[in-house]
């Protein structure tokens, strides 16, 4: 028996808490037997869930989630829908394997797109684009490697030096930059709330049920909850970087926390001073850097800081977000944070994920490395195509395999190493 966890976090999702409380949810309190149990309602699990509707409408499924839909990880991020591969994965000699990789994501955004259409939940799904932005030498080196490959790949973008990001973000920290139209912009609880919706009546959703214990039994996978359990001829792990306390990828995934603070509505004198853009985000050039977005209703978020497998106090960290959006907007001269909060991503020390058939009948889909909303969707969809016996790609050959790292204590001083050595590097970033 394998006893599982999943994140209990400080505090609310400041996305989720600009939402109205979800209603008509439902908690599991009974004992089920099913084909397929999907543990975890974020991306990936709902559009696993959806594609072995598609394949096998005969089978009984259930998805468990231990929050409510919007509170957990999927409604945490900072709303980033990437049509093309992320900075660090654009080598410019490995051009055919990311347009491979790139037309199953723009397939899957699609289908995104017609789900939340569809839905009644406004999510403000737009696409804006997405800036991309460096402050310091390190930045500006991995800005210019990110253009090298929309070069080579024929992708439109759009070099941007200080005063145009300063007349179009109202923020001359960065010292250059550069626009790709080839992303969309979403209130992530109001997403995933929005594609929890579009799944068929008959799969059974049931909220605010965590997994506690994972265990094979004969022929059958028994799922332990704290009211009720569920019985399951196939399971589909999705719960990303809590995965490994079921020992699925113990060897090569942790747990690292990153952390939000969204500001309350900005005064409009504030506001006039943010730059001719009115619906923005920023990424940064270096994995430590900070995430920026300006939303539609006129709030500025900041996503920055790490920590390892447990959150830090979110007060300590809501300091450190004042400073760094203060020295990006000193005309914010006390921001006032509505809220701050931290989200839990699963990491791989090379970025590649794990996933596929890992057990007989357990189909895990994990490592997201902070890009799980598009990818994650496509894997999740993917998955249920390779347990109902379906020609699927090459997933590790496109988008790589989860490597091996060190036990602990090794692994946490590896990390804290590594986190300072590039914390130094792109100090200039945070």
């Amino acid at each position: 028996m394998s006893k599982l966890s999943y994140p209990r976090y400080q505090h609310r999702s400041g996305w989720n808490a600009l939402l109205p409380p979800r209603a008509n949810t439902q908690s599991l309190s009974t004992h089920l037997n099913v084909d397929v149990a999907v543990i975890g309602a974020g991306y990936t699990g709902i559009a696993a869930a959806k594609r072995w509707r598609e394949l096998a409408p005969d089978d009984a499924i259930a998805i468990i989630d231990a929050t409510v839909i919007g509170e957990g990880t999927p409604g945490r991020n900072s709303g980033f829908l990437l049509e093309i591969a992320l900075a660090n994965d654009a080598r410019a000699e490995q051009m055919q394997r990311m347009m491979k990789c790139n037309a199953l994501i723009g397939t899957t955004m699609e289908k995104i797109a017609a789900a939340v259409k569809a839905s009644n939940i406004d999510c403000a799904l737009r696409r804006t684009g997405t800036y991309r932005a460096a402050a310091g030498g390190p930045g500006k080196k991995a800005l210019q490697q990110y253009r090298s490959f929309l070069h080579a790949a024929g992708l439109p973008y759009e070099m941007l030096d200080r005063a145009d990001l300063k007349q179009r973000l109202g923020t001359g920290f960065y010292q250059e930059g550069l626009y790709s139209p080839h992303c969309y912009l979403a209130q992530p609880a109001a997403l995933i709330q929005a594609l929890a919706q579009q799944l068929p009546p008959t799969i059974q959703l049931y909220e605010n049920t965590p997994a506690t214990a994972l265990t094979r039994t004969a022929n059958r996978w028994l799922i332990e909850t704290p009211d009720g359990t569920i019985k399951a001829c196939n399971v589909v792990l999705a719960n990303n970087g809590f995965s490994k306390m079921s020992g699925v990828g113990k060897s090569r995934l942790l747990t690292i926390y990153t952390y939000a603070a969204i500001t309350r509505v900005l005064d409009q004198g504030i506001l006039d001073s943010l730059g001719s853009e009115k619906n923005w985000g920023l990424l940064p050039t270096h994995r430590l850097g900070s995430t920026l977005r300006r939303t539609e209703d006129g709030r500025l978020m900041i996503r920055s800081r790490y920590g390892y497998e447990t959150e830090t106090n979110n007060r300590l960290v809501a300091k450190a977000l004042m400073q760094s959006l203060q020295q990006r907007f000193p005309q914010l001269r006390e921001p006032e944070f509505e809220h701050v909060w931290g989200g839990a991503i699963g990491f791989t020390i090379n970025g590649g994920p794990i996933w596929g058939e890992l057990q007989p009948h357990l189909f895990v889909s994990a490592g997201c490395n902070g890009g799980g909303v598009v990818k994650g969707m496509l894997f999740g969809e993917l998955l249920a195509d390779l347990a109902n016996k379906r020609k699927v790609p090459d997933v590790t050959g496109l988008f790589g395999s989860a490597s091996w790292m060190p036990p602990e204590p090794f692994r946490a001083l590896g990390f804290q190493l590594i986190s300072a050595v590039e914390g130094y590097r792109g100090r200039a970033e945070a």
